[in-house]
């Protein structure tokens, strides 16, 4: 029997690491989580899941506080940050219980403790819970102010020993400017690291794709808000961009 006729293609990936902001979690409405949405992308990852790959998560806070906008606006910038941390949290939190309403057992893991509500960052049994097949979704960034949820993302992607990270957005790749307001946006299928930083490419901040060039780690973007999209590309279908060395 052949691949084709009896089962479905294999990942080509093992273990990966998915990225979504905070505000991928607002759906239409624009500001807070939308239960709908968070269902809808927990459903993508319940499918990536069903394939055998081992996945962890890290999920930004912008949808409830951003450390940056509260720093611009008089906060101090480490109590700003702090804060962000904590929005990431409660998305991590929303995003486990629709995880595991798909029966997917799941571990926020935190780097600030709080120990009533999640588990502290130990990496070996981080580890270990994907081994066992659980999503550990990270949160609270790296536990330190100054760093974004991207270098977090990074930094556990490479303590995981994950294979590539997977930056979910709104659309189907890296452009040079924003496909949504510029029609004549260039579209890049492949790209180096060190021209996602001379070029200023939005995809990460420059400390996070420093650290994944540093390592070896690919980043792959592709758009969340397409039906199957997680999924796909991990089969080798679809359209995404891919960042490496």
């Amino acid at each position: 029997m052949t691949e084709t006729e009896g089962q479905e293609p294999k990942a080509a990936y093992r273990r990966v690491l998915l990225k979504i902001s905070g505000e991928a979690l607002m759906g239409p409405q624009g500001y807070g989580l939308h239960p709908p949405t968070v269902a809808r992308i927990a459903s993508e990852v319940k499918a990536v899941h069903d394939m055998g790959v081992e996945i962890c998560m890290v999920i930004g806070g912008g949808n409830i506080f951003r450390g940056l906008q509260g720093s611009a606006q008089g906060m101090e910038r480490t109590t700003a940050d702090y804060m962000g941390m904590l929005a990431t949290v409660m998305n991590a939190l929303a995003m486990q219980a629709a995880l595991e309403a798909e029966d997917i057992h799941t571990r926020v893991i935190t780097a600030i403790r709080m120990d009533e509500i999640a588990e502290p960052y130990i990496r070996r049994r981080a580890v270990r819970h994907l081994e066992k097949k659980r999503v550990c979704i990270f949160a609270a960034g790296t536990g330190n102010p100054y760093f974004t949820t991207d270098t977090a993302a990074t930094l556990r992607a490479n303590e995981m020993a994950c294979e590539a990270i997977f930056k979910g957005t709104k659309v189907d790749g890296i452009y040079d400017k924003d496909p949504m307001t510029n029609p004549d946006a260039k579209r890049y299928d492949d790209v180096t690291y060190d021209e996602v930083l001379q070029k200023n490419l939005k995809v990460m901040d420059a400390s996070a794709i420093a650290l994944a060039r540093d390592n070896g780690l690919p980043i792959i973007v592709f758009s969340l808000d397409e039906p199957g999209g997680f999924c796909g590309i991990l089969r080798g279908e679809g359209r995404a961009t891919r960042v490496h060395g």
